[in-house]
């Protein structure tokens, strides 16, 4: 009986990421608007980078696995940015509350990524988030071709090789 309760489970976790990512596949970044770090309003249909890979990863400041994911990145975001040409956008979820902490584990991280916050979660609903870290690869076309929900160790190789096919204009399973 557990052994069942458990496979229906995978079975059903594994429909809604696949019904997820065919929603969003080809789908572009919505026109929402969120904060700079400095408080301006930004609109999120400006994200681009030139026909380049983006990805564009929501986190939270009490977000360990979040925090953990973007480090990893931050090791050899310069290299992956030579090779790729890649931009990393990270879009905080914290609300007004905590909004303030961003600022400060950016700068105390070294994260030299576009940080935008999203305290109404706007564009968090509009991306169909619905928890942390939620990890998505935008083509040079502005078209959504990949994501990723949570974090392990090591998911950051992955997340490379998904952005070199990408930069070549390869398909992504």
């Amino acid at each position: 009986m557990i052994k069942k309760s458990i496979i229906s489970i995978c079975v059903i976790t594994l429909f809604i990421t696949t019904v997820s990512f065919i929603q969003n596949a080809g789908r572009t970044i919505p026109s929402i608007d969120v904060k700079t770090m400095d408080g301006k309003i930004f609109n999120t249909s400006k994200i681009s980078n030139d026909g380049k890979p983006m990805i564009i990863s929501f986190w939270a400041t009490w977000c360990k696995p979040c925090k953990k994911e973007l480090d990893a990145i931050a090791e050899d975001y310069a290299d992956w940015q030579k090779e790729t040409g890649v931009k990393l956008i990270a879009i905080s979820i914290d609300d007004a509350r905590s909004s303030p902490k961003v600022a400060t584990d950016v700068k105390s991280k070294g994260w030299e990524y576009d940080v935008y916050i999203d305290e109404n979660q706007d564009f968090k609903r509009a991306m169909n988030v619905n928890n942390v870290p939620h990890t998505f690869v935008v083509n040079g076309k502005g078209e959504i071709v990949w994501q990723h929900n949570a974090y392990a160790e090591g998911d950051e190789a992955h997340l490379l090789e998904i952005v070199r096919k990408v930069a070549k204009g390869e398909k992504v399973d």
